[in-house]
């Protein structure tokens, strides 16, 4: 089983920045490719970043492409989501996942991850 705790969130104005993390527990951390996605109401969830296990590969939606940065500490069991130029189309709230460990790369599909964090609220302004 892996824990995963989402922190980071809050209220900012149009083009200011954020960073989340999301401290996980359990089994070992880095045996997990790790996701972000966000749901903003009345909208389906949907993949923001993802990060393979150690690191070595990430990937974005088109959408944040250029603005969010993924990724993880290994020796923290953290992984992070540093967000800038944020957009009032970024309001969400963002969740982490994570993959099985017999999985290295990310996913971009929600059904692909088998843990959850309780989700942050990330509120952009205009």
């Amino acid at each position: 089983q892996v824990q995963l705790v989402e922190s980071g969130g809050g209220l900012v104005q149009a083009g200011g920045s954020l960073r989340l993390s999301c401290a996980a527990s359990g089994r070992t951390f880095g045996s997990n490719a790790m996701g972000w996605f966000r749901q903003a109401p009345g909208k389906e969830r949907e993949f923001v970043a993802g990060i393979s296990r150690f690191g070595a590969n990430t990937g974005y939606a088109d959408y944040v492409k250029g603005r969010f940065t993924i990724s993880r500490d290994n020796a923290k069991n953290t992984v992070y989501l540093r967000m800038i130029s944020l957009k009032p189309e970024d309001t969400a709230v963002y969740y982490c996942a994570a993959r099985m460990s017999s999985r290295d790369s990310y996913a971009t599909a929600g059904n692909e991850y088998d843990y959850w964090g309780q989700g942050t609220q990330v509120t952009v302004s205009s």
